[in-house]
């Protein structure tokens, strides 16, 4: 399996806005983004967990150096830190 650029999902207001008056064939209340780096990504969580609206963790998923298959993680604001609540291989 191939390295693969990591990608985080959640939902936010507009996001779930779109999905229920069915605008722009949208087929699910998430949103997905895609960063070069999980570097990139650590920078923008906190803006992300604060724009997040969904009962669900954030969920990151994304390749290893030196692994294979998917990793994933769940992350969440505790205390207003950008927490990983849940890790692991997919």
């Amino acid at each position: 399996m191939a390295n693969f650029k990591p990608q985080v999902t959640y939902m936010t207001f507009s996001s779930r806005h779109d999905y229920n008056s069915e605008r722009y064939r949208v087929t699910s209340p998430y949103k997905t983004e895609r960063f070069k780096t999980y570097a990139e990504l650590k920078k923008k969580m906190r803006f992300i967990l604060e724009e997040h609206i969904g009962d669900r963790p954030v969920f990151v998923v994304r390749s290893r150096r030196g692994e294979w298959g998917e990793w994933f993680e769940h992350w969440e604001l505790i205390n207003g830190k950008p927490t990983i609540v849940k890790k692991g291989w997919s």
